[in-house]
């Protein structure tokens, strides 16, 4: 009778351990979806703020001191460029960032038709519906209910010489204040 014991106890042994794995792989699958959201949510975050770097490279770009007519922004690459004889740090952009949800290059947007010809702004090229809705900075506050990253368009809004701001935009003139974007917001979504 004794060898049928141990058989019916190593029997239960292997039962709980089968259990154990079940239950382990149920954990990790819910852990690797919680780390995929949070990342998710991090390269939302670095997209905001690189994309408001090319914004603010691109105004730059239009409002920098030059004795010379201003030259339209043809290539993002320009941005990363001194434009002094000397060579000294006057770039506009440390350098050129990748989209950071797609890992690739940002979209261009060339300036709508008007007068003034270039680019404007650059987008994700991501048809991925990004978790925030709501809460944007002001300067982006267009970013409101849009439902792809690719909707999110970083644009320098011109305005020709002497007309006066568009309704809705923020004065960003002579010693108007800058807007700054925190680089870690509370989410509310």
């Amino acid at each position: 009778m004794l060898p049928g014991l141990i058989r019916s106890k190593s029997g239960f042994t292997y039962i709980a351990a089968l259990f154990m794995v079940v239950i382990m792989g149920i954990l990790m699958g819910a852990v690797g979806q919680s780390v995929k959201v949070i990342m998710k949510r991090e390269r939302e975050k670095e997209l905001i703020f690189r994309g408001l770097q090319y914004r603010d490279a691109i105004e730059r770009w239009n409002k920098k001191p030059n004795p010379q007519p201003l030259k339209d922004l043809k290539d993002l690459e320009k941005l990363t460029q001194s434009s002094n004889v000397d060579r000294s740090k006057d770039s506009l952009i440390r350098k050129l960032y990748n989209d950071p949800v797609t890992g690739g290059e940002w979209k261009a947007l060339p300036t709508p038709p008007d007068p003034i010809q270039g680019i404007w702004g650059v987008a994700s090229t991501s048809g991925d519906e990004p978790f925030k809705q709501a809460n944007f900075p002001e300067v982006i506050k267009n970013f409101e209910g849009k439902k792809k990253y690719s909707d999110w368009e970083f644009v320098y809004k011109r305005t020709p010489a002497g007309a006066a701001p568009a309704p809705g935009s923020p004065a960003r003139a002579g010693n108007a204040p800058q807007i700054s974007f925190p680089l870690s917001t509370p989410e509310t979504n």
